[in-house]
Formats: C-alpha cells, structure tokens, sequence
C-alpha cells in the first residue's frame, strides 16, 4: 500500500480528519479534508465531525483545535514543529508587557502561544485584522502583539495608535527587496502580491496585500498571467491547482535559497502524518484552566 492509501485507511479506522495550512508541502495538502489559512482552520477545528483531528500545520494552530473542541483528540506530524513568531512572545515577557499598559485593550494574532492568547481580549488573524480592530472603539487603547510588522500595516490601514510587541515571523522577515526589484525589472507584467507579515519596505511595491486566503482569491479573480508571490512557498501549490496557465514566481529571499521555507511548516512530512495516525501521537494538550482562559478571546474573535 503506498503512503495516500495508507492515509486514507488510517483515517478511516481512526475516524480522523486531516486539516492542513497552505504552507505545508503539496503531498500533505493534497491528502488533507480541509485546506485553509487560520482563520478557516479555527472555524473548521470547531465544527469537526471526527474522533480525532491531525492538524498539519504548527503547534499553536493544534493548540488552538484543542482549545476550541476539547472533547477532540488532537494529534500534530511533528511536535517539534513551532513557530518564530510565537517563540518572539514568551507568555511571562508578555505577561509584563501587559501590566505595564493597564489601559489598553490586547488584540493577539492568533500566531501565538494558548498562554499568550488566555493573556488577550481578543484573538484575530490576518483575515479578519482590520475588522477587529475596526470594532474597537477609538477612544480604547490598544496592544497588538505579536507581530510588528502586521501591527505597522494595521496602523497604516485602520489610522490607529497601537502598542506594538516587538515579534516578527522568520520567514516573512527575510524577502529581499533588492531581488524582488530585480524580478520585476525581469518580468515587467508580473504583480507582486504579499502577505501583511512582510515588512513595509516589501509592502510597498506590493499590487495586492492580504491574508494567505485573500492572496489566493486574488489570483484566481485578476487577469494578470505571472505573479511574484511574497510569502511562504506553499501557498503556490494551491494556486497552481485553482487556476490554469498562470505563472508564480516566489519572491526570494535575502540568502542563496530561491524561495522562502518555513523550517517549521517543512518539518511535517507525509511519513510523520501516516505515522500520526498510526500511533495517535504526538498529541497536543491543553490544560482546563489554560484552555478557558484562552478560549474567551478566541470566541470573541468567530463572535465578530
């Protein structure tokens, strides 16, 4: 039996479903049931109709499934797969950083530890950012963490004063203007789409900015044929598959790699998945009180 059919036996006699971020590698996303970028995993993670949920993705997307439907086994490829943005915000620095702005309300990307969520008022994703924060009234202050460089673009794009943590995404960090001007010179008609983690000197040659699903619908709706795609590689596989004789460079980033991985996404193979749901492990877990705490926030987040 080869590894899809083995997969899908598993899955199966375990009674699992197999959700999975655009980032991960093509052969992970061609065997998962559901497809999507955070927002979607969150709505999907509620509503599962499974026994267990493998969540090929990062550990805090896992912790997040577990903290929405506790009642699920949550099994992970790889435990060791985690996430820069989340490791730039440790719940205790975090924890101080708060008390030290007593009068502000905290907006979390959902890119963040359950311990740094059940420290928030509200959850968001880049998705749903903007409306968020747009729901705020102006007169609240505002922390936004972890993310510098998204926070930055929502202060440009909501006109509002915020608190930044200093965090940042490893993989969205390292695009490299330079190179990604020089792709332009070579492919004049390309349009450069961008995910908001970027920072603002890549943002501002960018045609289109948004969220991994956004870029994704953007491409299928523009008429242009070629794009350079900042962020990470895997959403490609996706674009590829949805729409017919368009071209997507990546954008490269400031290394001699031709386009940005994020090490922790590739750690998840097709061997650790089937392993997964072999074993029923690695499983991720989150405490009761842990899991309340973080949870309201979130909720307030699916609310809006």
């Amino acid at each position: 039996m080869d590894l899809f059919e083995e997969i899908k036996a598993l899955k199966k006699k375990q009674n699992a479903i197999i959700l999975a971020h655009y980032y991960q590698e093509p052969d992970i996303q061609d065997v998962a049931d559901f497809i999507g970028d955070s927002l979607a995993l969150s709505k999907k993670a509620a509503n599962v109709d499974a026994d267990v949920i493998l969540f090929a993705g990062v550990h805090f997307m896992a912790e997040t499934a577990k903290i929405l439907d506790p009642t699920k086994k949550v099994i992970v490829p790889d435990l060791d797969a985690g996430c820069s943005l989340a490791d730039s915000c440790p719940a205790d620095r975090f924890g101080e950083f708060v008390r030290s702005h007593p009068d502000h309300i905290v907006v979390s990307y959902i890119n963040c530890t359950a311990e740094v969520k059940a420290l928030s008022n509200i959850i968001c994703t880049s998705s749903n950012a903007e409306k968020i924060i747009a729901s705020i009234p102006d007169d609240e202050k505002i922390i936004f963490a972890p993310d510098k460089n998204l926070g930055a673009y929502l202060v440009k794009q909501t006109g509002r004063d915020m608190v930044l943590w200093d965090g940042t995404c490893v993989v969205h960090e390292l695009f490299s203007e330079k190179k990604m001007l020089q792709l332009k010179v070579e492919h004049p008609n390309a349009k450069v789409i961008a995910h908001p983690e970027c920072e603002d000197r890549v943002l501002q040659h960018a045609d289109f900015i948004g969220s991994t699903s956004a870029l994704l619908k953007f491409v299928e709706d523009d008429f242009s044929s070629t794009f350079i795609v900042a962020t990470e590689v895997g959403i490609i596989h996706q674009m590829e598959k949805q729409t017919l004789n368009k071209k997507y460079i990546p954008a490269p980033p400031d290394n001699d790699c031709a386009c940005n991985e994020c090490p922790h996404m590739k750690k998840n193979t097709l061997e650790k998945v089937r392993d997964a749901l072999r074993t029923l492990k690695p499983e991720v877990d989150v405490p009761c009180e842990l899991r309340e705490r973080a949870l309201a926030p979130i909720q307030k987040m699916l609310e809006l």
